[in-house]
């Protein structure tokens, strides 16, 4: 067996790697050179690694060959997968229509290529090619962008940076309709569930207003109609909260909220009304509090009456700037979604049509059969 002279640099490089480095093969690897640099003899080193002495010896000679790096290297040796040579067709085609399931997506790779693959192969493939299933998101048909664009960035941001400097208190402002109605949502169960569905629909309006940085929550609320009256209701209390500060009121373009009542009020309260662009819930900070509110108390959840789903509501918005603090802490963050330049689906191209065709051939052949 070669003669090897271990700097002390090298014992301790290797002394580290046999405890660090993430793959356990390596680390085998550099625990025999370490013992290697120890001085002991390389049957006793076989025996302590568990290891054959051709292994050893491979692992030594890589050793002199290239040193610590070299060790490093785990050559796997995999067949590659035939879908590989199309892999610029299929990405090409999903680009242009992503599938909707793994099913669709080894129905049409099949269309491409002629090679028949299960889920499992397919899925893998698709891992490979840099895709996951990702749930898709909505664009207001409406939306113009660029006022999305102008707005965030010329009067939104300037004035959120003024409230983390303390020279502003911001407000995000929207009213919320809960009706007493179930609200299905996904539950990891063994058989499927059912949540009972009450008789009625009774609502609980909402209109709060959302601090940008304290999180601190006002609300007014009531049974019947969010009006203008409401909404004076709450700048009411929102000028009472922070007296002689200056207060911005980030809220959209409903009707009860760009009246001239509510206007001039605000006006002699010397709040400044921040007006949305149309069709930008993007940008009300508020919609992820409302969201929040419908995942935490209201899914997949069931209220004997009104007065207990009313409870569950105004409890969860209480405490939200408590006991959920910490929850929302990552969601209510002061950045904002834009759709600028961001992918969307053509009219031309429903990814959901493919499978439900699919489906129906599958019946008609089964009939048929």
């Amino acid at each position: 067996m070669n003669q090897i002279e271990f700097t002390t640099a090298e014992r301790e490089a290797l002394q580290y790697w046999r405890f660090h480095h993430p793959h356990p093969r390596v680390q085998r690897k550099m625990e025999a050179l370490y013992l290697k640099s120890q001085g002991l003899a390389p049957a006793e080193i076989s025996r302590l690694c568990v290891i054959s002495k051709p292994t050893f010896s491979r692992d030594l000679h890589a050793y002199q060959e290239g040193g610590i790096e070299k060790l490093k290297e785990v050559p796997f040796h995999r067949r590659q997968s035939q879908l590989a040579d199309y892999h610029v067709r299929i990405e090409a085609d999903f680009r242009q229509r992503p599938p909707a399931s793994v099913a669709e997506a080894a129905a049409r790779i099949a269309e491409l290529t002629g090679l028949q693959r299960g889920p499992t192969q397919v899925r893998q493939f698709l891992k490979s090619l840099g895709m996951k299933p990702r749930k898709v998101g909505q664009i207001p048909a409406k939306a113009d962008v660029t006022k999305q664009e102008d707005f965030k960035t010329e009067r939104l941001e300037p004035r959120l940076a003024e409230a983390k400097s303390g020279q502003r208190v911001v407000f995000f402002m929207d009213a919320a309709h809960f009706v007493f109605a179930p609200f299905l949502g996904l539950v990891w169960c063994f058989e499927r569930l059912f949540v009972k569905a009450p008789n009625g629909r009774q609502r609980l309006n909402v209109l709060a207003a959302l601090n940008a940085t304290t999180r601190e929550i006002f609300s007014v609320k009531n049974l019947t109609y969010i009006t203008s009256e409401t909404v004076c209701e709450l700048l009411r209390l929102l000028a009472g909260a922070h007296p002689g500060v200056l207060i911005t009121v980030v809220l959209d373009n409903a009707r009860y909220q760009r009246c001239a009542l509510v206007q001039n009020l605000a006006a002699s309260l010397g709040i400044e009304l921040l007006f949305l662009p149309a069709y930008s819930p993007n940008l009300n900070l508020i919609e992820r509090l409302w969201k929040f509110v419908k995942k935490t108390c209201l899914y997949s959840k069931y209220y004997a009456d009104h007065h207990a789903f009313q409870q569950a509501i105004i409890a969860c918005i209480a405490q939200a700037p408590t006991k959920y603090r910490e929850e929302l802490e990552s969601l209510l963050t002061l950045k904002f979604q834009t759709f600028k330049d961001v992918p969307v689906i053509g009219e031309e191209s429903n990814v959901c049509l493919f499978p439900i065709v699919k489906t129906a051939q599958r019946k008609v052949s089964s009939k048929a059969a």
